[in-house]
């Protein structure tokens, strides 16, 4: 497995909450096993208290992803890196269950965890995974969607460093509302010209609009 799949585990869990909208998935042992995925047996472990726990690390998560996202790479690190000396990780070679075409093990790294409960588990993976990311790409890749009012915690993998959003479905919408903006911009400021125009026509005294050569008695 590779080190940089652990990073998706925070993503996961950090959307798991929409603050904007005021919406929640994480309200039951159900919604905390699913996060882990279905085949996981670190999913297992988990019991109805590890929803308070899960939701504790979430907004410690959050928090990096809100730092990195107004560039204090400083505190995404700082905040970081007192996830990862509360919830360590013991790095081991693994491959026993993957092999290539010749039948050989696919040898790679593997985060074992060895928690006490089901949340401390997954905030180990969930917080070594987020620091290999921003050591390997830096701490402006981790971002928050700019389709308010989703703000969704996303990995930017692009190559020009370009992401915004979270997803295709919120780029569109913000494109969308953005194209409608500039339109309403454009009547309001055609509508201002016109009437402008028209007041100033209005505002020619009798003489001036005489024609030429024309005078009165």
């Amino acid at each position: 497995m590779e080190l940089a799949y652990y990073s998706d585990y925070a993503v996961r869990l950090v959307n798991s909450e929409e603050p904007a909208r005021n919406k929640d998935a994480l309200t039951s042992v159900e919604a905390v096993r699913d996060l882990f995925g279905a085949s996981s047996q670190a999913a297992r472990r988990a019991t109805d208290a590890d929803v308070t726990r899960f939701r504790s690390v979430r907004a410690r998560l959050r928090a990096v992803f809100e730092a990195a996202d107004t560039g204090d790479e400083v505190l995404a690190v700082d905040l970081l890196n007192s996830l990862l000396l509360e919830f360590p990780v013991s790095p081991q070679i693994s491959g026993h269950d993957y092999k290539d075409e010749d039948g050989r093990p696919k040898w790679h790294m593997h985060l074992a965890d060895h928690p006490s409960n089901a949340t401390a588990g997954y905030a180990a993976i969930a917080s070594m995974g987020l620091a290999f990311h921003l050591t390997e790409h830096g701490a402006d890749r981790l971002g928050l969607c700019q389709a308010a009012p989703c703000r969704n915690a996303y990995l930017d993998t692009s190559t020009n460093r370009s992401r915004r959003y979270c997803s295709d479905r919120c780029a569109t919408r913000a494109n969308v509302a953005a194209y409608r903006a500039r339109k309403r911009l454009e009547t309001e400021r055609s509508a201002s010209t016109g009437l402008t125009a028209e007041t100033s026509q209005d505002s020619t005294t009798p003489t001036e609009r005489r024609r030429p050569g024309v005078t009165g008695r």
